[in-house]
């Protein structure tokens, strides 16, 4: 059959299908256009020159890139990085793998990404949840378009989610948690209250050599935080009591077991691994059901507001990295609030003075 020609490359008919030849660095390639419309096949072969012609060209490959190829490249990135949320990575590409799975990447439409959207909201998922979902899937995008393995990605767009965080625990409601905890959770979780760190990733496996009684410093080393950056903090006399005692108990079990215990925190010695379902079953004996450990990060930041500590002061303690936290939280100050009001009350008063005319002053009678 002959070719038709068509700029420097050229479509021609074989069975029912058009095909695209060209050249590129040299080589002469032929490719399915995979349709029967010769307008379209010329439209796909203009695409071929031109990503030739910027340097984008990455070959028939790009259009046989799965899902899950896809999806392995962003695990392997998270696993090289050692990123924490891989676990949270591979919970989310479980669940997109269920829709999108065996699909080829450029058959990933933003039709297909809205269905994908109704789905999960259908399943009784939060839009923040699927919003983690969808991050996935970018990052999947993202990555493979970076290590030249696609040429394109979908528009992804997230959904809107209320992000004002409702928990907080008051000093009472702590206290009664606290007092239906297992004894070896008991300290992680004040250490946590107080500081307002990551129970799971930063409390339970901080280590002595994490902590300077003489200083009166906890240190997290950069790298280990969610943020990657390191932490210190100086203690406070409810947070040395707490290192105290947990150092007292600790000493006293190595004596026992003749064992070097490293953590602050353990459970006879062991790491604490899985406390859930101590910690639901403390809340509902507290009559607090629904109550989580990340509340005590808002707690935390909330009482250093109030206590009058700098916002900056106290995203340097909690890790927060961002100024949105605070916009988050609808963490505002007693004093803010008195401030702002005394500022407005002296605002108007200047406003009704400069408006109002001076009164006359009384001439003084001179006597004759």
């Amino acid at each position: 059959m002959p070719k038709r020609r068509h700029g420097s490359g050229s479509i021609y008919k074989r069975g029912k299908l058009w095909w695209l030849s060209y050249y590129a660095e040299g080589e002469h390639l032929c490719e399915s256009a995979q349709t029967r419309d010769r307008g379209e096949a010329r439209r796909r072969l203009q695409e071929r020159l031109g990503q030739i012609a910027e340097g984008r060209f990455v070959g028939p490959k790009a259009d046989r890139v799965t899902f899950e190829e896809m999806a392995k490249g962003m695990l392997d990135d998270y696993r090289i990085n050692g990123k924490k949320s891989l676990k949270d990575a591979e919970r989310s590409v479980k669940a997109l793998g269920r829709y999108f799975g065996g699909r080829k990447a450029k058959s990933i439409e933003p039709g297909d990404i809205s269905s994908y959207k109704a789905i999960r909201q259908g399943d009784g998922l939060a839009n923040g949840s699927i919003n983690r979902e969808l991050a996935a899937l970018k990052r999947m995008f993202n990555i493979a378009l970076e290590n030249g393995n696609i040429i394109r990605k979908p528009h992804i767009e997230m959904l809107a989610e209320n992000n004002v965080r409702q928990g907080f625990f008051e000093w009472a409601d702590f206290q009664g948690v606290y007092s239906k905890l297992p004894g070896y959770l008991q300290g992680p979780m004040m250490f946590a209250y107080l500081i307002g760190w990551r129970v799971r990733d930063e409390v339970v496996t901080l280590t002595w050599s994490n902590v300077d009684f003489k200083a009166g410093t906890v240190r997290l080393e950069p790298g280990t935080t969610k943020n990657k950056d390191g932490r210190v903090i100086y203690m406070t006399p409810e947070l040395r009591t707490v290192l105290e005692r947990q150092r007292e108990k600790t000493l006293s079990l190595q004596r026992q077991t003749d064992q070097i215990i490293p953590l602050i925190f353990h459970n006879e010695g062991e790491p604490i691994c899985n406390y859930y379902k101590a910690w639901h079953k403390a809340c509902w004996e507290a009559g607090l059901s629904g109550k989580i450990p990340h509340d005590f990060r808002r707690t935390a930041v909330r009482n250093m507001v109030r206590a009058g500590i700098p916002e900056r002061v106290a995203m340097q303690i909690t890790g927060h990295k961002t100024r949105s936290v605070f916009d988050r939280y609808h963490i505002v100050s007693d004093g803010d609030l008195k401030e702002a009001a005394q500022k407005l009350s002296e605002a108007h008063l200047a406003t009704v003075l400069a408006t109002v005319s001076p009164l006359p002053v009384a001439k003084s009678k001179v006597s004759p």
